[in-house]
């Protein structure tokens, strides 16, 4: 654990130093991300951040390879996969922020670079299917390699549609990543891998990078990641889930009589990618009814949607950030103790805060909106019954029937006039 905690803070430290560095240059070469439409920053602001991200995850995995026990991670050739694939995918997201490439050319890009992660060893090999009897199925090379290569490329574009806010990419993948790392740490303390493993190693390293990168994107951001940061989060991240959960037979579990344990290793990749991925299908989805392309940008994120709740920029975030801890811990959690009542009594629980923080805004201004109806309300009663009101409308009553008219009051009479004025 010591070993990791030094790979994580020197992750951090190289992406905070290198940032100030990377927005510089950026904007020397004129990266900058002018304000559209559906964007929430008002003036233009560098990107290519995740630069300086790749920067401190390969210095991270340079000082692993001189540690003694995450020596062992790199018996295989996962991490150094990660770390070429890594790359090749980060110059694709900057040639994208200068240039600005067409959705096929990035699309071309993704499958590239995901290829390249594949054949050098980081596959899709075991998947359990807790229905039907399925069981443990078995992936060969024919199936396991694109079946990885979708799972990259699903991964990367998720992790590029959230990115609408400032800090939002950032904090959403080092949750992500945290829970990825607690998650195959417990596999190795439990048994059924190393405790030195490529995808503790790899979420480490990324966790570490987005919390040395997000001092400078959290708002009012002054770079941000790009499509370099976010798709290498993303391959970093689809990474992890393929090695800690597809290389492990849920079928070998202490636990295999229940079945929540057995469905663990399945559901934990999608519930710690939860919101990216429902935002990604989403988008699809509203696009293609629309006749739309599923890559035309459009202000409908779920982002965008709790800011026209009512929602501020900040709140908008940490809310996500609440939503994304809940849902990536909560399974883990879940997977670790194998699902005791307490701890899904919690869940439940802070689910319900979440719903409720969720529709504040809403409801707060339900409630003024309908205060303010009363109050409107209340001030008609009272011109109303207002003595004046009364007469006036006496008055309109009489022009318009005469016949209905009171009587007149007899005219006082003038003083002198048969009175003692006293």
């Amino acid at each position: 654990m010591r070993e990791y905690a030094v790979v994580l803070l020197t992750a951090a430290l190289v992406t905070f130093l290198a940032t100030p560095v990377v927005r510089m240059v950026a904007i020397r070469a004129r990266m900058m991300a002018a304000p559209r439409d559906r964007d929430v920053h008002v003036i233009p602001t560098p990107r290519g951040g995740g630069v300086a991200m790749y920067l401190g995850v390969a210095a991270a995995i340079l000082v692993a390879t001189r540690l003694p026990a995450l020596q062992r991670t790199f018996d295989d050739s996962q991490t150094f996969a990660v770390l070429v694939a890594g790359g090749l995918i980060c110059l694709l997201g900057v040639l994208d922020d200068k240039w600005g490439l067409d959705a096929l050319t990035k699309l071309t890009g993704q499958i590239a670079a995901a290829g390249v992660m594949v054949l050098q060893g980081v596959q899709l090999a075991f998947l359990f299917l807790p229905v039907a009897d399925i069981g443990t199925i078995s992936f060969g090379p024919q199936t396991g390699v694109p079946l990885t290569i979708l799972v990259t490329v699903l991964t990367v574009n998720a992790l590029n549609f959230i990115d609408g806010l400032d800090g939002l990419a950032a904090g959403v993948s080092a949750i992500a990543a945290l829970a990825f790392f607690a998650y195959s740490y417990n596999l190795g303390i439990v048994g059924y891998d190393d405790v030195a493993s490529a995808p503790a190693l790899i979420t480490a390293v990324l966790a570490g990078a987005c919390l040395g990168f997000l001092p400078h994107n959290f708002s009012p951001a002054r770079i941000f990641m790009g499509d370099s940061g976010s798709m290498l989060v993303g391959l970093m991240l689809s990474a992890a889930a393929v090695t800690a959960t597809g290389g492990v037979d849920a079928q070998t579990f202490d636990s295999a009589a229940s079945l929540l344990p057995l469905a663990l290793p399945l559901l934990v990749p999608i519930a710690i990618l939860f919101i990216p991925f429902v935002d990604l299908v989403m988008a699809v989805v509203r696009r293609s009814v629309r006749g739309q392309s599923p890559f035309s940008p459009d202000k409908m994120h779920l982002h965008h949607r709790l800011l026209s709740i009512g929602h501020s920029h900040r709140r908008a975030v940490l809310v996500m950030y609440f939503w994304a801890a809940l849902l990536s811990f909560g399974a883990v959690a879940l997977s670790i103790t194998g699902g005791q009542a307490e701890l899904l009594v919690a869940i439940a629980v802070l689910l319900v805060v979440g719903v409720v923080v969720v529709l504040s805004p809403r409801a707060r201004r339900a409630a003024r909106e309908a205060r303010q109806a009363e109050i409107v309300a209340q001030r008609e009663r009272s011109r109303a019954e207002h003595p004046t009101a009364r007469a006036l409308r006496a008055q309109a009553a009489a022009a318009a029937d005469p016949a209905r008219a009171p009587d007149p009051e007899p005219a006082p009479r003038a003083a002198g006039a048969g009175q003692v004025l006293r």
